[in-house]
Formats: structure tokens, sequence, C-alpha cells
């Protein structure tokens, strides 16, 4: 690696639904021009790899679905404590590795459901993060894309949310996270739950907020 040059890594795989290589290739080209060395792997045992790890800045994922050993799992919150970054959207980072506690407490958050009748709906960017470097300039947005429910740790710094209406299950309307970051040790997280496939990222604000989460989570 070039003295001075970043080191990304695209961990991709898992279920083909939500087309992990068609959405992280949108990004390639985005983090070489930002000076990353892109490295592109398919499998887990990747995680494993201590030295690897430590001289990568940035580890983007799209993995949906499947399982983590305890040694990847081990290898990847390790990392990221120790200051290499974590970044990822929709299924390839909220509904990774359900067996895993670890995991989930490194992300900060987890995949339960698809709201009753998704379809378009609004993202609300948080009216006390304004100035984040995600989110600055940005506004409030409309979307067709599947929206998530989540269960999210308190320690998340939430930058957007989505409106769950109140329904025959629900007694009142609720305020989801959509997006958010979270500082993990020396590492930082960064997490959207738009981006179930090209489509999305279509929405220049979705492409922003996307791109501008990975260079804020880099190391």
């Amino acid at each position: 690696m070039t003295s001075g040059q970043r080191q990304a890594m695209v961990v991709r795989g898992g279920w083909d639904g939500h087309h992990p290589v068609e959405t992280t290739d949108l990004f390639i080209p985005f983090l070489e021009r930002h000076g990353f060395r892109v490295l592109v792997e398919d499998c887990l045992e990747v995680y494993e790899e201590e030295g690897l790890l430590a001289e990568t800045d940035l580890i983007v994922q799209c993995w949906t679905g499947g399982d983590i050993t305890r040694r990847e799992s081990a290898g990847l919150v390790a990392a990221v404590r120790s200051g290499t970054g974590l970044a990822g959207w929709h299924g390839g980072i909220l509904d990774a590795f359900r067996g895993s506690l670890d995991y989930q407490l490194l992300t900060g958050g987890q995949f339960v459901a698809v709201p009753p009748n998704p379809g378009r709906h609004r993202v609300l960017l948080s009216a006390g993060r304004p100035e984040h470097p995600v989110v600055a300039g940005l506004g409030d947005f409309e979307i067709d894309a599947e929206p998530y429910w989540t269960l999210s740790d308190p320690l998340n710094d939430v930058l957007a949310t989505v409106t769950v209406d109140a329904d025959e299950t629900r007694s009142r309307p609720a305020n989801i996270p959509a997006v958010w970051t979270r500082n993990w040790g020396k590492g930082r997280v960064f997490v959207s739950t738009i981006g179930h496939g090209p489509e999305d990222f279509r929405v220049p604000e979705v492409r922003t907020l996307t791109e501008r989460g990975l260079l804020w989570a880099s190391r």
C-alpha cells in the first residue's frame, strides 16, 4: 500500500436479494476518488486476519443473513475497537448474523420487521444534529423504499428517522431510527436502513448521506 494511502475493504455476500455486488459497486469508484485502495472480499474468513484488518481504515459490509463464527465476529469487533471503521446499509449490515449478539452490539441495531403497507414515506432528519457531517445541509426527503422497523442501542447518534403509523397492533405512531452513527472503542460505525437495491441510491439525499457516512466512519 502506498505510504499515506488509506485502505477500504468491501465485504459482500449473503442473500442476493439485497444486491450486494451491484450496490457496493456503486461506491467503489467514490472511495477510489477519495484516495482509498479498495479490496473486495466475498468470504467472512477475512475477519480473522488480524494483520489485514489492522491495515484497513474502513470496512464496507453488505452481507444479508448468514452466520458468522465466534472467531470472525471477535476479529471484526476487535478491529473496530482498535480504530477500523465499519459502514453499511439496509439488510447488508442490520439483517446479518442474527445469532451473534456481539455483532448486534457492535452495529447498535437489528432489523426486526418491515412495517405494514410499505411504500413512499418521508425520512426525517433529526433536529438536534443538523451540523453532523453526514447530514449537514440536507433536508427531509421522500423515498419509495422499504422502511425498516429496527431495535436500536440508546448509544446511537440518530441522524434520521422514519415514522410508522398506528394500526391495529401499534397504539400510537412511532419514530424509528433510520440513519445513525456511533463510536465503538477507537472505531466509528455508520448505519443506514436505506439501500434495498441500486434504485434507492438514485435518490440524491440517500447517495449523499451514504457517501458521507463511509468517509465519516473511516479511520
